[in-house]
């Protein structure tokens, strides 16, 4: 059993990854791109919009949106590029370790959004 929760692990980042680089992708519609992005980026960002401590609605979105935007996402690209993206992301996921860069651009635009949302707040 644990070997096939780490397989769907492993699944799970490339696929991750793989919408990453549709995001980028121009033959992915741009609507798809943005999906695409918005899972992405919700899937990897070191922060939780939904802290876990939040019983009940903190590990919803871990178990249940974020696999539901996923497999939309995966839906709307089509089989071949898909296919494509997949390889592309499991060679990349191999040869590259983690972006410090990019973990600091998520963790910026989660700043950059808190930022906006408390002086909205505040200003009512």
């Amino acid at each position: 059993m644990f070997e096939r929760l780490k397989e769907w692990a492993r699944r799970l980042r490339r696929d991750i990854y793989a919408l990453y680089l549709a995001a980028r992708d121009p033959r992915v519609p741009w609507y798809t791109k943005a999906l695409a992005g918005l899972v992405a980026a919700y899937a990897l960002s070191p922060i939780d919009p939904i802290p876990d401590f939040i019983p009940v609605l903190g590990y919803l979105d871990e178990i249940i949106l974020i696999p539901l935007g996923i497999k939309a996402a995966i839906w709307m690209i089509p089989e071949k590029v898909m296919a494509d993206l997949r390889h592309q992301a499991e060679e990349r996921i191999i040869a590259r370790p983690g972006s410090m860069f990019g973990a600091a651009i998520v963790v910026g635009l989660w700043l950059v959004a808190a930022f906006f949302l408390l002086r909205l707040i505040l200003r009512r």
